[in-house]
């Protein structure tokens, strides 16, 4: 596999117009058999790495030609097996064959072969419609436009117009260790799945997939900013907690094209302490094969993997993620954005930082956000009870309802979450269920009858 001319005039065109007159060279590799991109699994993608990998002191770059039904996951894949990569790795296809007359087959791989051939871009990338994005980062949203694919969360990292190419270098990821380029070939792709959650899904249908033989992680989308149903009895979250507990690791993603999942409000929070691991703002497709990868690693445990899967490795994911709601202003007011932050410092236990928000506007204590939510609701099901204690201090209210069912009550998030020492305190603080709450309580007191018994709710 030896580098040959440039063999067409219209590539060494446009690779001067972007690069001031210096030659480049390509080689072709053809691999045996051809696949529909539909067919492809974690041998072909081990394929690509390992040749990748053969020749990768003899060129500068690679592009790699690929159908765009599963176009996405192979850059997902690829990000992850290709460790301490120092060279670009461009991914590229077409809506539409070099066959037809109007087609996107041409321009896309020209774009390609000059991101590959002449800007350090030392990442795995999906080239595009004139567009680079980072691989792990896209996802295809739709099936028959040329601008096929979106980076919904992150944005591209080049644009390529008549011009010339304009690349973001402050979004570009290098890699910082001092290690030599290597991969990891093996992915435990045929031990993870995939779950969509959809109203009335039943949690017999979910722990059909969990008792999967082999199974040994599951990436979970869920509604909105990570919610799922809970269900009178909690058994859908029983069934999760469960398969954690068996040491299989969950991952929570949002079903949405933009936003992330982060444990805020009560039932992302209910997943949380179950075991299941936030995914941030990772679409499905990093998420699944970033999951394959981190299982096959050596020594790998569920306490690892799962620990790893919240922190980027490749840019697959935010870190320090924004709110997960906008102001229909497109500005957060004051008292919304203050509330958001108490939000955020309730989920994580930060009571410091609770403290320096009500400082300054004491007032926040019985606002409630959009959900019918207050601070003490929050608190109520957070991690740090000492939150709830200092609100209690300060005067918050344990009556107020929030907008969920009938309206719920601290007590009554707190006595479903199971927590006990919360429970106490909110009665201590005077406390109790509201009338509308006590049907739904009875039906959920056989899951926990000592905490409801300890809520004030008759117990048989």
């Amino acid at each position: 596999m030896g580098p040959v001319d440039w063999a067409s005039s219209r590539v060494c065109g446009r690779q001067r117009a972007s690069t001031g007159n210096v030659s480049g060279k390509y080689a072709v590799l053809e691999f045996e058999p051809l696949l529909d991109s539909s067919s492809i699994d974690s041998k072909g993608w081990a394929e690509i790495a390992q040749t990748i990998f053969r020749n990768y002191k003899l060129f500068d770059g690679f592009v790699v030609l690929h159908g765009t039904d599963s176009l996405a996951y192979t850059c997902s894949a690829l990000s992850f097996m290709l460790q301490n990569l120092g060279k670009p790795v461009i991914l590229t296809g077409s809506q539409v064959p070099f066959s037809e007359r109007k087609n996107d087959a041409l321009e896309n791989l020209l774009d390609s072969l000059d991101i590959a051939g002449h800007f350090m871009i030392p990442e795995v990338c999906l080239c595009f419609n004139s567009t680079l994005f980072r691989g792990n980062r896209t996802t295809k949203v739709s099936a028959s436009a040329f601008d096929a694919f979106a980076s919904p969360n992150f944005p591209p990292l080049a644009k390529i117009t008549a011009v010339g190419t304009h690349v973001e270098w402050n979004s570009v990821k290098r890699s910082t260790s001092l290690e030599a380029f290597s991969i990891q070939s093996d992915l435990e792709i045929h031990h993870v799945a995939c779950l969509r959650i959809f109203p009335g899904i039943k949690p017999k249908m979910v722990e059909a997939v969990l008792r999967t033989e082999g199974l040994r992680g599951l990436v979970l989308e869920t509604f909105g900013a990570g919610n799922a149903p809970s269900g009178h009895d909690n058994k859908l979250t029983q069934v999760i907690s469960d398969a954690v507990q068996r040491g299989i690791v969950i991952v929570n993603v949002t079903q949405c094209l933009t936003g992330s999942v982060n444990p805020l409000y009560a039932p992302g929070m209910v997943l949380g302490r179950a075991g299941v691991v936030a995914g941030g703002d990772m679409t499905s497709e990093a998420a699944l094969t970033k999951l394959s990868y981190l299982l096959a690693l050596p020594g790998a445990s569920p306490e690892s993997v799962a620990k790893d899967m919240a922190t980027s490795i490749r840019g697959e994911l935010s870190e320090h993620a924004g709110t997960i709601f906008k102001h229909p202003t497109g500005e957060l007011s004051s008292p919304v954005a203050q509330l958001t932050a108490i939000a955020y410092a309730t989920a994580s236990g930060d009571i410091e930082k609770v403290k320096d928000i009500l400082r300054n506007d004491n007032q926040l204590i019985n606002r409630a956000d959009y959900s019918g939510n207050t601070p003490v609701h929050l608190a109520a099901t957070g991690p740090n009870i000492a939150i709830l204690r200092h609100l209690l201090s300060l005067g918050a209210s344990v009556h107020i309802r929030n907008h969920t069912g009938s309206g719920r009550t601290p007590l009554f998030l707190a006595a479903n979450a199971g927590l006990l020492p919360h429970v106490m305190l909110l009665r201590q603080a005077g406390g109790h269920l509201h009338a509308e709450e006590l049907e739904t309580a009875r039906l959920h007191a056989s899951q926990r009858p000592e905490v409801w018994k300890q809520a004030g709710l008759e117990v048989p």
